[in-house]
């Protein structure tokens, strides 16, 4: 896409959409470099791949036929051991040098956050060309903090900068030929329970970001930087008046059943002052589309995991706390923001009330031309922890489809007319000491791990998927002091079917059928990589990395690694030979057990994931944080393609 077509893709927009409040024609001057970057195979210059969050890669140097030959190349330590989420950069000039780019976990301030700059002019041999490490300011207690694990999900390259975020709350623009510092800003705030474990998107020259802290009872908010110096352009709340939320008369205005502004829902639809500790943070991934202006993320669970002290009817049945009153909002909301004010054009809530930790952050997958009922749309797809999987018309928020991805038993449908869940009382926990059955688990049908998706295929999605349901007993509240742990509830979780915690399934979003499906005696805590090679990458807690054949669903490939792989594989290209990279390193939710040396023989540690850990016999994979990378033995049979045919 050249910025002359996108600007003036804008304006066409604009005509019909200025009801929406969405026409902002103004394109940033670093946006035709960037783009450029993303029509380019070679690079993998997005934590997605690209602003679009497709995880997909238009090479076909390895493919179906000759990936049986895929070899190890090399690996580079991360210089930590645990919390290896994410994925490198790989940007084939700066400096007039091909560059990879990473960042790893934090186990410790003194090893926190760890960037690696390879120069990889010689792709078989890379040289590291520096290193940073933030060695002032830094804040231990972030840390403990941290809900669940120390993770790291990478960093974004735009305008000569690396830019990422810190655990301890910090984001930090780097010059990527040096290492040195161009800015650093204060984002999030440990003593408030806020924690950075998200990868920041670069889009329209601002660096657009949140943050964790859900179970620390912080209030969550988004916030936009200016790339050029790290001031701050706005900031949005997640809860809190119209004002704060970033509301306007616009807002979902093709949609009033969801929410609009005048009634201030933000804080009206919690008890008293529990907004101020209403969770709601955007700790996940976010996407952008620069046709229509608008950010997309999503917010998680509303605090506390008690839900009665989130309700506020006298009493406190299932009817009276489900019927639209106490909605918590905004919290487990898909949000589409114009990138250059931060407001509210449309806001979709996935799970009102939520009573059962379905964190809303996971990844807003954007196509285009998804055919839906005959019609045509510029879609968003996103995969919930709720077990559903929305598709939605991303101009607008129209909800197209919500189809079930995995076992779910909470709720029998979502009523498409509201977008509500039809909620089922039997699966809802409420009331303090009343242990209740739920599928999926609070660790959700998936959780931060991305899909994938061919964009020339845009209603098949590859997907890694938990398989695991869970008892949820609440308990009393004791405090409400903001940077405490703030959840409140006992959780046991365990494998649906025994023997089987993960798949990988191929799983069409507009009929709501799985194709085929994978499954695995390991979680797939790690995301997918779909190629025009006709491949899909993942790798398991277990260590194993693997392809898979798209169309049979047969694993073609794979390799053990030296630790559990929660990362996110990538693929790129230099001088005619392609690579395919990816982490390895236990850790994340399901593997904090592990990683803190928790006693498994506690069903409720780590909020439920010490039972899963012992059920998928985690505690016996070591740890160990590296980057892997292969390439077919030989000269590349296959010469690399230009571009993916998106134009983002």
């Amino acid at each position: 896409m050249s910025w002359l077509t996108a600007k003036h893709r804008v304006k066409a927009y604009c005509i019909a959409a200025t009801l929406l409040g969405t026409c902002s024609v103004a394109m940033a001057s670093s946006d035709t470099e960037q783009y450029a970057r993303f029509k380019d195979a070679n690079q993998w210059a997005a934590p997605g791949g690209n602003l679009m969050l497709q995880r997909y890669s238009a090479l076909k140097g390895i493919n179906a036929d000759n990936v049986k030959d895929l070899q190890f190349a090399w690996s580079q330590s991360t210089g930590a051991l645990r919390g290896h989420e994410g994925q490198p950069l790989v940007i084939s000039d700066i400096g007039g040098k091909p560059m990879m780019i990473f960042i790893s976990g934090c186990p410790e301030m003194s090893k926190c956050n760890i960037v690696q700059a390879l120069d990889i002019s010689d792709p078989d041999h890379p040289t590291q060309v520096w290193s940073y490490l933030k060695t002032s300011g830094r804040d231990e207690s972030a840390v403990p903090r941290a809900c669940c694990d120390t993770v790291n999900r990478g960093g974004s390259y735009a305008d000569g900068k690396f830019v990422f975020g810190t655990l301890d709350g910090y984001v930090i623009a780097l010059d990527a030929k040096t290492g040195k510092e161009v800015w650093v800003v204060k984002h999030a705030h440990p003593d408030k329970g806020e924690t950075i474990t998200p990868a920041p998107i670069i889009a329209n020259d601002k660096v657009l970001i949140g943050f964790g802290g859900d179970e620390f009872a912080a209030r969550g908010r988004f916030t936009a930087y200016a790339l050029a110096d790290g001031k701050k352009v706005w900031e949005c709340q997640s809860n809190g008046t119209d004002k704060d939320l970033c509301f306007t008369a616009n807002t979902n205005k093709k949609h009033p059943e969801y929410g609009t502004a005048g009634k201030d829902l933000g804080t009206k639809t919690y008890p008293g002052d529990e907004w101020q500790r209403g969770g709601g943070a955007a700790w996940g991934w976010y996407s952008y589309d620069p046709d229509l202006h608008l950010v997309y993320y999503s917010t998680g669970n509303p605090g506390l995991w008690s839900p009665s002290f989130r309700c506020g009817a006298k009493p406190q049945t299932f009817e009276a706390c489900n019927n639209g009153q106490w909605d918590n909002k905004w919290s487990m909301t898909i949000f589409a923001r114009n990138v250059d004010t931060g407001e509210a054009v449309w806001a979709y809530q996935m799970t009102p009330f939520d009573q059962w930790d379905y964190d809303g952050v996971n990844e807003n997958i954007l196509v285009d031309n998804l055919d839906v009922d005959g019609k045509k749309h510029k879609s968003l797809v996103h995969f919930d922890r709720n077990g559903f999987a929305y598709v939605l018309d991303r101009t607008d928020g129209t909800l197209l489809r919500a189809n079930k991805y995995v076992t779910v038993n909470w709720a029998e449908k979502v009523d498409m007319k509201t977008g509500r869940p039809v909620k089922v009382a039997e699966h809802s926990p409420l009331l303090p000491q009343n242990n209740v059955q739920a599928c999926p688990s609070a660790m959700g049908g998936k959780d931060q791990q991305p899909a994938s998706v061919d964009p020339n295929d845009p209603a098949n999605f590859y997907v890694p998927t938990n398989n695991w349901c869970m008892e949820l007993n609440p308990q009393e509240r004791s405090h409400t002091q903001q940077g405490t742990v703030y959840v409140f509830a006992n959780v046991y979780m365990y494998p649906e079917k025994p023997g089987v915690t993960g798949k990988i399934k191929k799983f069409n979003v507009v009929t709501g059928k799985t194709e085929w499906e994978i499954p695995d005696q390991y979680p797939n805590w790690g995301g997918t990589l779909t190629t025009a090679g006709g491949l899909v990458f993942y790798g398991s807690l277990g260590g194993d990395f693997r392809a898979v054949d798209r169309n049979s669903g047969k694993i073609v490939w794979s390799r053990k690694l030296g630790s559990g792989i929660i990362g996110n594989p990538i693929a790129w290209s230099v001088g005619g030979k392609e690579y395919i990279s990816v982490f390895a390193g236990i850790g994340g939710w399901i593997g904090l057990p592990v990683t803190a040396g928790l006693d498994l023989g506690d069903k409720f540690g780590a909020i439920g994931a010490t039972a899963m850990t012992k059920a998928a016999g985690l505690n016996h994979i070591p740890q160990g944080g590296e980057l892997y990378t292969f390439r077919i033995g030989g000269p590349n049979p296959g010469s690399p393609t230009a571009g993916a045919p998106t134009g983002m």
